[in-house]
């Protein structure tokens, strides 16, 4: 018997609906990350992007655990001496929360082109609406 290896033209790729609504950020985003990736397939591949595409409505309303939501900082480098910029978690959330999950998701995928093309395939939205209702996506528990 032989290892079957996935070629592009073998995947299919599907469409899932994530309400982030009191959810846990990081469980969230292993379920989301898992999805991308395609390690819920058969067929999964290290080297073959096999995952689907996710779609995340309610972003605004994930939830953290413990006092994350005024402990966790976010920090962001802009190269030069004294650039350091600092967020806590709680203005993030209400400025922009998809970058919030984006960034939960990002962590947990392969820092390559790879990981970067798989990405692409997260769409995070504030409000419970999206506007992906053609390709008919799967509601994801």
């Amino acid at each position: 018997m032989r290892t079957q290896f996935a070629k592009k033209g073998d995947i299919e790729h599907k469409w899932y609906v994530v309400d982030a609504r009191d959810v846990v950020l990081g469980r969230l985003a292993v379920k989301i990350a898992t999805y991308l990736r395609g390690k819920n397939k058969p067929i999964f591949t290290p080297n073959v992007d096999t995952g689907d595409f996710v779609v995340v409505v309610n972003a605004e309303k994930v939830k953290t655990t413990g006092k994350k939501i005024d402990d966790k900082i976010y920090y962001h480098h802009s190269g030069y001496p004294g650039g350091i910029k600092a967020e806590p978690l709680r203005e993030r959330l209400s400025k922009e929360p998809e970058k919030v999950i984006t960034d939960a998701v990002w962590g947990m995928l392969p820092k390559n082109r790879l990981g970067r093309a798989m990405l692409k395939k997260l769409k995070v939205y504030r409000g419970s609406e999206h506007p992906h209702t053609a390709q008919k996506p799967e509601i994801l528990q």
